[in-house]
């Protein structure tokens, strides 16, 4: 520590517009009637995608006499809120403190916000429509770019990326990080993760937003997967991400409802995390008894708002729009 490092890292013109844009999030909701909610940031269940790490928080029994427990920091409000969404809650959108361990740099920070919100009766272009809106609002962007996932890498690195062999997705992620890259044998999903990475992300939204969409199946994390054309079309999953000057901004979904598939994600998470010896958190058994009891056809996004405001202020990293960062709480 030194004498300075009291000091936000923020400016407060900084810390003004961060207000002002979250005062214009909130007119934008509830101009459309979305209700604003809050859920816990605590929870007895985490995430089990493999590529997200929550941290754990250990609750002693206090005054109660009751017994030592582990909870989690939650890296998203997502659970929680479909639960509302089952219960009929209608629309619904929330500006959350959300935490993921291990991430922290330019682009991340170990507790972050992020605006997540849900639109029954939406599919993911309809969701599309309205980010766009709202992006534009905060932004003033222009109309945005849309490209299929294929589309993408076609068009800023070059491989299909359902047709290709591994080994010319392997060459061209080498050739666009210089060589210097992890050997990744013939794990498809993980070369198609590195490209998206080192070529296609840093060059989409140049200008302009750009939404990606229809990404392959087995990237499907939370999403609807829409099965192969009769014309021989690849099985894609409804999901979409948004990038603005090459940062990835939101990433939406049509929802899975079904529980049963989303237990047999869930399952196969762990599956992997046992696989890399990370730890195997547990599964969500309170959205899976929601999801049986029928969440509403609807799509819904998570939009990092730190993000934003750094690319509105026009910032280099997230430390320039955040109070005090993980190095300075």
């Amino acid at each position: 520590m030194s004498g300075e490092d009291w000091r936000p890292t923020a400016s407060l013109d900084t810390l003004r517009l961060r207000a002002r844009l979250l005062a214009t999030v909130r007119a934008f909701f509830a101009a459309r009637e979305v209700l604003e909610v809050e859920t816990p940031c605590l929870g007895a269940a985490a995430v089990t995608d493999p590529h997200l790490h929550s941290v754990a928080a250990r609750l002693g029994g206090g005054g109660a006499g009751g017994p030592e427990r582990v909870l989690y920091l939650q890296t998203s409000p997502e659970y929680a809120m479909k639960r509302l969404l089952a219960a009929g809650s209608g629309p619904i959108y929330q500006l959350a403190r959300a935490f993921r361990d291990g991430e922290a740099g330019r682009l991340h920070n170990p507790e972050f916000t992020l605006l997540e919100w849900y639109r029954p009766g939406f599919d993911h272009h309809l969701l599309m429509d309205e980010v766009e809106e709202l992006v534009g609002a905060l932004l003033g962007a222009p109309p945005s770019e849309r490209l299929t996932y294929a589309e993408a890498f076609r068009s800023r690195a070059g491989v299909d990326p359902f047709s290709d062999p591994v080994t010319r997705l392997a060459a061209a992620a080498r050739e666009a990080a210089g060589g210097a890259v992890p050997e990744l044998g013939e794990d498809r999903d993980a070369w198609l993760d590195l490209l998206m990475a080192v070529s296609v992300a840093p060059a989409l939204g140049r200008g302009r937003p750009a939404f990606v969409h229809d990404f392959p199946a087995p990237q499907a994390a939370l999403a609807r997967v829409r099965e192969p054309t009769p014309e021989g079309g690849p099985a894609v999953a409804e999901r979409f991400e948004l990038f603005v000057e090459g940062i990835e901004l939101a990433n939406g979904f049509h929802e899975l409802a079904d529980p049963a598939e989303q237990r047999s994600r869930f399952e196969a998470d762990l599956a992997r995390r046992r696989a890399r010896g990370l730890p195997e958190p547990p599964i969500d058994e309170r959205l899976l008894a929601a999801l049986a009891t029928g969440l509403p056809d609807c799509s819904g996004v998570a939009l990092g708002f730190d993000r934003l405001v750094m690319l509105t202020a026009g910032a280099a990293a997230l430390a320039e729009v955040v109070a005090f960062p993980v190095d300075r709480a």
